[in-house]
């Protein structure tokens, strides 16, 4: 790992209110015996992110009273109702003057996708311009990695929850597609009947 590479933060959204789930925030969902934000910031670790930032929002204080998440900065995003692209600002916000290179970005709510698509997706990275990201057969998906130099571009553009989106499209020439298919599954935790999935 070069020096660069130990200065790529994880950025994790774990904000939702989880509206279609009946109001149950999506970060304190169980999986494995504990809340889905550990699970999902531990992935973010494993796959090789040295700093995690974790951006909170729906029931804050109880995730911060039941989640255990060491070495982990949490953020709180106090306008999470008004969409994903408010995390993503916080987010990005929060890794300003932390030496940070790179941002790379995973959802709270994908527990399908392992340390070893998020270790892929790390490895696309090549300088604070980099932009990189896991695909699923082809189709763009998450995690995402945005080099600093893009930051600012990104905070400009993400409104409501469409996050990156506009951005990474108007930007799609220059974005290094990362293969995971083989290795995860980019499924969502969006209804009642996805909570198969977890265990």
């Amino acid at each position: 790992m070069t020096d660069d590479e130990g200065q790529i933060a994880g950025l994790l959204l774990a904000a939702g209110g989880g509206r279609r789930l009946g109001g149950r925030p999506k970060a304190l969902l169980t999986h494995r015996g504990r809340p889905l934000v550990e699970h999902a910031a531990a992935v973010l670790r494993a796959g090789g992110c040295t700093r995690v930032h974790v951006v909170l929002g729906a029931r804050a204080d109880e995730v911060r009273a039941r989640a255990v998440l060491p070495h982990c900065v949490l953020v709180d995003n106090p306008a999470w109702e008004r969409g994903m692209g408010t995390s993503l600002r916080a987010g990005l916000d929060s890794l300003a003057g932390t030496g940070a290179r790179a941002a790379l970005v995973g959802l709270v709510d994908q527990p399908g996708i392992g340390p070893e698509a998020v270790a892929r997706v790390l490895g696309a990275y090549r300088s604070p311009a980099s932009l990189a990201a896991a695909a699923y057969d082809g189709v763009r998906g998450h995690p995402v990695l945005f080099g600093a130099v893009h930051w600012a571009g990104i905070a400009a553009t993400a409104t409501g929850d469409r996050g990156a989106r506009a951005y990474l499209k108007e930007h799609a020439e220059r974005i290094a597609l990362v293969e995971c298919g083989d290795v995860a599954e980019a499924y969502d935790i969006d209804t009642e009947a996805d909570l198969e999935h977890l265990e």
